[in-house]
């Protein structure tokens, strides 16, 4: 199996299940997230990647890993430096085209079944589109608004946002998968009903 193409369907699930489950998750360290990702089999990060982890199998599928010591959004001053605050599965495929559902799979084979079941469970917080925010998309001519769309959800454990981004044409090709520390949830919230 070639190091490029790891991450199609059937070759992302074999892999990862072989590398194992996640042992580093925000809230931890940043350095013991860079030692997970640099052993982690699933990652294979080139030299010089210790928190971001980008594959390119074409021009047209991608797949990248982010550790961030950010609270996601706009920075906030209060963020501490050597601690992980969320972590973010991306996917741009044109060829099979990322959904929801492929996002959630996703989840489920890095991080194992205790964080997907508690991704499963949680409770849905915000989700969008929403009409107001449909009527802003035309108003102001923002097209990015009307073709995306995500919910938030609070777990016991984390917080979880999820987006898929479509083209004009209603094909979703983009997309994200976030697992973030509940205390950042309601910025996060905040700033998409916002936006």
């Amino acid at each position: 199996m070639s190091k490029i193409g790891w991450w199609s369907t059937g070759s992302l699930a074999l892999l990862i299940l072989l590398a194992g489950r996640a042992e580093a998750l925000p809230g931890d360290s940043v350095g013991d997230v860079a030692r997970w990702i640099q052993a982690n089999p699933s990652m294979q990060p080139a030299p010089g990647e210790t928190l971001v982890v980008r594959r390119t199998e074409s021009p047209s599928r991608r797949f990248g890993f982010t550790a961030s010591i950010t609270a996601p959004g706009q920075v906030a001053l209060s963020d501490r430096r050597d601690m992980i605050r969320s972590e973010t599965i991306s996917l741009f495929d044109t060829v099979y085209g990322v959904s929801q559902q492929r996002l959630e799979e996703s989840l489920d084979i890095i991080y194992g079944p205790d964080l997907y079941q508690d991704y499963q469970q949680a409770e849905v917080v915000y989700q969008y589109p929403t009409p107001e925010t449909l009527a802003k998309a035309e108003k102001l001519n923002r097209p990015l608004l009307r073709l995306s769309q995500g919910q938030v959800r609070q777990g016991d454990r984390f917080a979880y946002w999820v987006e898929v981004v479509q083209t004009p044409e209603g094909r979703a090709q983009n997309g994200q998968i976030m697992v973030l520390l509940l205390e950042d949830l309601p910025k996060l919230t905040a700033e998409l009903e916002a936006r």
